[in-house]
């Protein structure tokens, strides 16, 4: 049995993140470093300790064990005494006539002494009138609640008013009860932050750690089970692939010591991808073991691991997802978890040597699937931050060395890989209907199958995933079903039943990076000779080493198809590429700045994009996935897809922002942040803390509410959100980098960027035509960019600080002063 303990948070079936330690993990590991150099979620170090007064302080240090011995200090009491016999020495005295004394307040911070459960139910029953344990703008309660100050004790009172206030005196208030305080002293501070700063500074300190996952003897029993597992009999499983013995060794005792726990250990075939092979694991599925490493042994002297600690996306997906991780890493590199980011790529080298590609998820129904490709980029992102570290060129060898092998077994190979058009597409393999969809999403489809064969539902199911019943078109069906599934998009007009025939501007697009990439790499840092050791090298090329001039080929290649068979000149925008009907499909979608991301695209076709193409994706929030037009009209029997208009999703938006920049569009970048990062904190003040997978772009509102298909993850919360969405955190904290400070305080007081615009720009712009200067009106928005409702503001009323700014900014900027040379005439 393993000796260790964890030193992650244990997360319980609720959600809530317990931390634990013990001595034990302060050993020094095998590798030579000492435990307590490591990160620890839970630990509280000497540092946070004398930092306990901070108001801004994590949780785990703000209710922890720095709260217990703080005490308020008592404000400073003036006092005076009248005396009648006295005679005055000045003709302006006038002595008082009582005792009287005052606080004296000055710049002190106010603070207040709380009962957590008594204020906790009062406020609930006051504020919450809709009942769903959050105070939004939807409730109608008095909106003010009397809080007793710590300097006097509770004696004195002070009013916190509005919504913003008031739900995060609720979600501390609940954090505060998750950490067992009965009473507390809470800093106004953290009720009237600025919601800009307080949402970055909860997912640095919150909803990263609380998103943070690991697998090993520590917690199998809960990682181990899966809410997608809808047979009989769920229980935690996990499997166990043949080239890692010794976590089969390792975990194999842990289940025989606790019984009550019923973890089922299994051997994975050695042909994991086989389609029948995973058809048969769905009757038994489970989480496929990623990275481990070894740490001091156990007492008995046997080998001991521990799970490398990974983030997951977030609500009901709670494994290690591909291109989400990519997308996580952006955010997590700016806020300083580069171990998370290293032990992802870690487990994706893992599943590249032993499951045969980076998976859709560590699951077994997916060991057929994969997602985009992203590994490259992730890589060097990673590498640009450690690269003085000595390991640091090893951890890129290895990722590359990962990456050439999903490019060929993967992508490059048949049936992913069309050879006429030169292109690839997803095409995974798999059986029957989708194991990880709830039992009742494809009745529509099945149903009438079932009718037509007599038979009931569930056994027609089983019947057709075996073969007993055969229906081509179901087949068909399903084919594109799972490439939709692997592209990331599940689900969009845009691919259902063609996804598989597509090679889309997205996935060519993440090949083309990774073939700039290493031949980048193998030229700079490997001498242009990277060696490829026998584990490494791909069914589909034997090659003993690389050079870049193979993969500067590779790019070259698939660039030129690109351009040829995707790129529309008459629309501005690169199109996905129907390689059975030998034609551009034509539905227009955000993914087109994939390319540039890529670097794919030439300056002048980047330009084209933000003249032609970018007008039609932007929108109030943002970009949509996209167009209406192109998505069609939707009702009762065409319903919406949660990938379509009017729906936007922060990946879109990351890459299209880091293309723009790339082909120096900083303006489009910021404007297009700002209108994301704007919409993300509206929800969040509004809608007690409230941070989901998706938002509808063109709500000004409640973008939040998102009924398509699945929901919307991250929405369903009692009191307090604790960890977001996974990259929708990510976008955040990377579109603040974009933004500038000026923008940082618009956003802050919820400017809208249609008022930030007014305020920081004349109403006409300038163009030079020689000695002519002639005035152009702004170009008009998208009508998808108008807002359809009047803004709520921060305290359940209309934007009265976002005004107020709003006049300060154009008092600050009047425009060219009368008789400038600038000035008209």
């Amino acid at each position: 049995m393993s000796s260790q303990k964890s030193e992650l948070p244990i997360h319980t079936t609720n959600g809530h993140a317990i931390a634990s330690q013990t001595a034990a993990q302060r050993s020094t590991s095998p590798d030579g470093t000492h435990d307590d150099a490591r990160p620890h979620l839970g630990r509280i170090s000497e540092a946070e300790r004398s930092s306990e007064l901070d108001p801004f302080a994590s949780p785990a240090i703000y209710y922890g064990e720095s709260h217990a011995p703080r005490k308020p200090k008592k404000t400073r009491t003036l006092s005076v005494i009248e005396s009648r016999g006295e005679k005055e020495t000045h003709e302006s005295y006038k002595p008082p006539t009582r005792r009287r004394s005052h606080d004296a307040q000055g710049n002190a911070p106010r603070r207040f002494l709380i009962n957590v459960a008594d204020t906790l139910k009062l406020l609930l029953s006051r504020e919450d009138t809709d009942n769903n344990v959050q105070i939004t703008i939807d409730d109608v309660g008095p909106k003010t609640l009397s809080l007793g100050t710590a300097s006097s004790g509770g004696y004195r009172t002070f009013d916190i008013r509005g919504t913003y206030m008031l739900s995060n005196l609720l979600q501390e208030l609940t954090v505060a009860h998750q950490f067992g305080r009965k009473q507390i002293v809470l800093d106004e501070a953290r009720l009237n932050e600025n919601p800009v700063n307080r949402l970055s500074r909860l997912i640095r300190d919150s909803f990263w750690p609380n998103l943070t996952r690991r697998i090993d003897g520590s917690n199998i029993k809960q990682v181990g089970r899966d809410p997608k597992d809808w047979t009989a009999d769920p229980r935690p499983r996990i499997y166990i692939p043949k080239g890692a013995p010794e976590q089969f060794e390792y975990y194999t005792p842990i289940a025989r010591e606790h019984p009550n726990m019923r973890l089922d250990v299994q051997w994975l075939n050695e042909k994991c991808d086989d389609n029948e092979y995973v058809r048969d694991l769905n009757n038994a599925p489970g989480l496929l073991a990623v990275a481990m490493r070894r740490i001091a042994d156990t007492p008995e002297g046997e080998p001991d691991f521990e799970g490398l600690p990974f983030v997951v996306p977030g609500g009901r997906f709670n494994e290690l997802y591909g291109w989400d991780s990519y997308m996580e890493t952006i955010g997590l590199l700016i806020n300083d978890k580069v171990d998370l980011c290293e032990n992802m790529v870690k487990h994706f080298c893992f599943c590249v040597r032993h499951y045969g590609k980076i998976l859709n998820a560590n699951r077994t129904y997916y060991l057929c699937r994969s997602q985009p490709p992203f590994l490259t980029d992730m890589a060097l992102r990673i590498y640009d931050h450690i690269k003085q570290e000595p390991r640091a060129l090893d951890f890129l060898r290895e990722a590359l060395l990962a990456a050439m092998k999903d490019y060929h077994d993967t992508w490059m190979s048949a049936p992913r890989y069309d050879p006429e058009s030169g292109l690839s597409r997803y095409v995974p393999g798999g059986m029957g209907v989708p194991p990880e969809t709830e039992a009742s999403h494809f009745v529509h489809v099945l149903q009438p199958y079932a009718d037509r064969h007599n038979m009931t539902f569930q056994v027609f199911v089983k019947a057709y995933n075996y073969g007993h019943v055969f229906e081509p078109e179901l087949d068909e069906y399903f084919l594109h079903d799972r490439a939709v599934r692997e592209s990331g998009h599940d689900t969009s007009y845009r691919l259902e039943k063609v996804a598989a025939n597509l090679a889309t501007i997205d996935l060519n697009s993440c090949l083309y990076k990774i073939e700039a990439d290493l031949a980048r790499c193998i030229r700079l840092y490997f001498n242009d000779r990277l060696e490829i050791p026998t584990e490494w090298r791909a069914k589909t090329h034997k090659a003993e080493y690389e050079t870049s001039s193979y993969w500067d080929r590779q790019a070259r290649n698939r660039r030129r198809q690109m351009d040829k068979l995707m790129w529309s000149e008459e629309e501005g925008m690169f199109f996905d590429y129907n390689t059975k009907l030998k034609q551009q499909t034509g539905y227009e979608s955000a993914t087109t700045f994939w390319a540039l991301w890529a670097g794919a695209a030439t300056p002048r076709q980047a330009q084209t994009m933000v003249e032609k193409a970018l007008p039609k994706f932007e929108a109030l929030g943002g970009l949509v996935s996209g167009t209406e037009k192109s998505r069609g009209a939707v009702g009762l029997h065409r319903p919406n897809r949660q990938w379509d208009f009017p729906f936007g999703w922060a990946p879109q938006q990351i890459l299209a922002w880091t293309g723009l920049l790339r082909y120096g569009f900083e303006d489009d970048a910021q404007r297009l942040a700002y209108r994301w990062i704007y919409m993300v904190t509206k929800a969040f003040v509004d809608f007690n803390g409230v941070v989901v997978e998706k938002y509808d772009v063109t709500q000004a509102v409640d973008p939040h509410r998102v009924t398509a298909e699945y929901g919307n993850q991250g929405s369903d919360f009692k009191g307090v959100a604790t960890e977001g969405f996974g990259w929708v955190n990510a976008s955040y904290v990377y579109g603040l980098q974009i933004v500038n400070a000026h923008m940082k305080r618009a956003l802050g007081a919820l400017t809208t960027w249609d008022t930030f615009k007014k305020a920081t720009q004349p109403k006409y712009t300038l163009e030079d035509h020689g000695h002519v200067e002639k005035r152009v009106a702004a170009k008009p928005l998208h009508p998808a960019a108008q807002p359809n409702a009047q803004p709520v503001g921060m305290y359940g009323s209309k934007t009265a600080a976002a005004e107020a700014s709003a006049d300060l900014l154009l008092d600050g900027h009047k425009g060219p002063e009368p008789g400038s040379p600038h000035a008209s005439g």
